[in-house]
């Protein structure tokens, strides 16, 4: 049973209005962060519109996308300001709604291939559910975002035996043991959510309940694809940052979370209406909590 060998710290409002990046009077879109993404699937298109959108609504200066066919149209009809064209990316966000690699159709299987492109354009990299097997194997800061049946799954995929009521049961010393064992940063989403990173170990606030429902990860996903790409150009040389923008975008998403349901049921597409507004809270609250 692993141990977690570090000393967790609390994630706030302050932390997280010093990882948002203000624009600049010289900034232009593309030194605002280009955040490249390939999301959605024949069977799961939906994640496309949410991602791409909750990545425009957390703030970034281009979002683009690379699609099949029927995902374009998808996600310009929610989102025009989204470029359907290949070029240069400061940051890539992989495999939200993308089926795992095992039994793959036709489609999914063009999906892993664009993601596998990736590879040869590096950039600070998110991999959410079906890039999650790319987990060690790029050249460039890396965040992976599970849920504990899917670090499971990726654990035992590395010859580590453990499983999702193992990790459920103690999130805190799993996300630590994954990052060791992956070299990666590490979002573990959950009742509570943590996230392991290069000396960082940081535990967010508990979410509303209402947050458990279809779509809520690929918001997530979203948030901190474009918080990554607004500042790529310091995950260099500074290694723990990629562990600080994912627990801010994990309190974004919460925050945006009690927005959108004052104590009734939500969606993942109203939490996108709110998310500017989560923001916003966040950069001008002296002391705030989801």
């Amino acid at each position: 049973m692993p141990s977690p060998n570090a000393h967790w710290i609390s994630w706030t409002a302050a932390d997280a209005k010093a990882c948002i990046r203000w624009p600049e009077a010289t900034d232009h879109k593309y030194t605002r962060g280009v955040l490249g993404v390939v999301t959605g699937s024949y069977h799961y298109p939906g994640a496309a519109v949410l991602s791409n959108a909750a990545a425009l609504a957390t703030g970034v200066g281009m979002v683009r996308y690379y699609p099949t066919a029927q995902l374009a149209s998808l996600v310009l009809q929610r989102s025009p300001e989204v470029i359907i064209a290949p070029g240069p990316v400061n940051a890539w966000l992989l495999g939200s709604g993308v089926p795992s690699p095992g039994g793959l159709s036709i489609r999914n299987g063009m999906r892993h291939r664009q993601m596998k492109c990736a590879r040869q354009h590096p950039a600070p990299t998110v991999l959410d559910a079906g890039a999650l097997y790319l987990a060690g194997t790029l050249n460039a800061p890396t965040l992976i975002t599970p849920h504990a049946g899917e670090l499971a799954s990726l654990l035992q995929s590395r010859g580590v035996s453990t499983s999702a009521q193992a990790i459920a049961a103690e999130p805190h010393a799993w996300a630590m043991r994954a990052h060791q064992a992956l070299g990666v940063t590490v979002l573990l989403k959950g009742t509570r959510t943590v996230v392991a990173g290069p000396g960082v170990a940081i535990e967010l606030p508990a979410a509303t309940p209402w947050l458990a429902t279809a779509g809520t990860g690929d918001v997530l996903a979203g948030i901190v694809g474009a918080l990554v790409a607004s500042r790529y150009a310091e995950l260099d040389r500074k290694p723990a940052l990629l562990a600080h923008l994912a627990a801010t975008a994990s309190y974004l998403h919460a925050t945006a979370a009690t927005w959108a349901s004052k104590g009734a049921p939500l969606t993942a597409t109203g939490l996108i209406y709110v998310l500017n507004e989560a923001v916003r809270q966040v950069l001008h609250a002296h002391h705030n909590s989801p």
